[in-house]
């Protein structure tokens, strides 16, 4: 997967038209020279800016998505998981006209032009819950897997009252030690080898997951269940489990029940990057419009991906037995399984390092919002990280459970953040006497801007997914009779 990301980014994206954007990069605010995007020497790499931002998408969300796939079934999940990633890439598409347009490369500021003082504070808002709720997420995984990881290394009694396998202690210590050094960055491009290291971290997520696939039976057999009072109960039930291994070891193309409509709102928390798209373009080396877009396109690609093999191979591996959190179903079968611990270390590492990431755009958003005239400061700029690190920490350690967190944030912040701004932004932004409503290039021109350069590529890999699901359902069923 790495070998794909640099291949997609070797090539050289040079500027037709020639030139860079050159209108103002931010309004003056001060009676000063407004800096211009001609003035500002971005010193990020293609390929970091990559990283970043399939950083930025990558996540906890993950770990969700096999859960999600056993509530809708294997095609109705490759439609849904498709349309989001779609219309994410044309969303980006839309913020980065809009802000070629005004010359404006900050989210909020955008919202200002297009709807004065309201639509600063909508977008501003929206992101600070959006990333809020996506670093709950993370470090809500750093607080429930990282105490199993240390008691299975360490072999503890679970039941002990020993301070490091207390996820709430444990949570607070990699807040302050790891992450509040890495949010003190002053610019997002300094993240790019972490971002690329993250992202090994969950390939070798991926690669497990697919490999447990292949080593796990079905009916998988719990630990706690190697006991002869349970073998006795099997082995009288015979029939009836064999029954039920014929309905839980059936792969579902379309799945509709009650938990089917939490779906959506974890595939939209799964693609949310928004937010570091024009921070990440702020900051991108000789940056155009079309650079940052290859950009997007590429990271959306790969996380895509990625998504849909995890979401597979870990339907596939537990059918309807799946929990909302994956991890915690390979605990089911053994939780001192090395192979198993060792993801967790690489799932634990990589969510860590996603929270600086998602925390530059908050603490943006917060200074446009509460110190729009005011410079650069570091006091400002360590006393917000520090301030946003605490409250998420005590979401982290009052909240109920992961889905909680993705249904939540997912039905409310994130369609704003993909679907909605954007959209709106682009038709207050662009001129009608240029752009009339009906015209084509509003409707038309741009889909096929934004999509025709990548269009082998999605057709390429919708191919080979169609011939995993054929290959690997049909080794699911065979499985199942064993």
């Amino acid at each position: 997967m790495l070998a794909l990301i640099w291949f997609l980014t070797s090539s050289r994206f040079d500027d037709p038209e020639g030139g860079l954007e050159n209108d103002e990069f931010l309004p003056s605010t001060d009676g000063k020279a407004p800096v211009r995007f001609k003035d500002f020497e971005g010193k990020t790499s293609f390929g970091m800016s990559v990283f970043n931002l399939g950083n930025a998408i990558m996540g906890s969300g993950i770990l969700g998505l096999a859960y999600a796939m056993a509530n809708t079934g294997i095609l109705l999940f490759l439609f849904l998981l498709t349309a989001v990633a779609a219309l994410s890439s044309y969303s980006i598409h839309l913020l980065l006209k809009s802000s070629g347009i005004v010359g404006i490369r900050a989210y909020e500021q955008l919202g200002f032009r297009a709807f004065g003082t309201a639509g600063k504070m909508a977008a501003g808002i929206a992101i600070t819950l959006q990333n809020i709720g996506a670093m709950s997420s993370y470090l809500y995984i750093v607080k429930s897997e990282l105490p199993l990881v240390i008691q299975a290394f360490l072999k503890a009694d679970p039941n002990s009252d020993l301070w490091y396998l207390n996820g709430n202690y444990l949570v607070i210590m990699v807040s302050a030690s790891i992450i509040l050094p890495l949010a003190l960055m002053k610019q997002l491009g300094y993240l790019g080898y972490t971002s690329g290291f993250s992202l090994s971290c969950m390939v070798f997520f991926l690669t497990a997951v697919i490999y447990k696939k292949f080593q796990i039976p079905c009916p998988f057999e719990e630990y706690s269940s190697n006991s002869t009072a349970a073998h006795h109960t099997v082995n009288v039930s015979n029939h009836v489990v064999h029954a039920d291994q014929e309905v839980d070891c059936s792969p579902r193309m379309f799945t509709m029940n009650s938990q089917t409509a939490y779906t959506i709102p974890i595939l939209a928390f799964a693609f949310v990057c928004h937010p570091e798209v024009l921070p990440i373009y702020t900051e991108l080396r000789n940056a155009t419009k079309k650079k940052m877009q290859k950009v997007a396109n590429i990271s959306i690609f790969v996380m895509y991906s990625m998504y849909f093999l995890a979401a597979l191979f870990g339907y596939l591996t537990f059918y309807g037995k799946v929990e909302a959190e994956l991890l915690h179903t390979y605990s089911r079968i053994d939780p001192f399984d090395t192979l198993i611990l060792c993801v967790r270390v690489a799932v634990l590492t990589a969510v860590t390092l996603t929270v600086p990431i998602v925390l530059f755009p908050v603490r943006r958003a917060i200074q446009q919002m509460v110190f729009p005239t005011k410079s650069f400061n570091w006091l400002r700029h360590i006393a917000i990280a520090a301030i946003l690190l605490s409250i998420i920490n005590l979401l982290v350690i009052f909240a109920p459970n992961i889905l909680g967190i993705f249904g939540i944030i997912g039905a409310t912040s994130a369609p704003c953040l993909i679907f909605i701004f954007p959209a709106i932004f682009y038709i207050r932004i662009v001129p009608v006497e240029d752009e009339p409503m009906n015209s084509r290039p509003k409707i038309l021109d741009n889909m096929s801007e934004t999509f025709c350069s990548d269009y082998r590529h999605f057709q390429t890999i919708s191919l080979v997914f169609f011939i995993i699901i054929d290959w690997t359902t049909g080794g699911g069923q065979s499985a199942g009779g064993h």
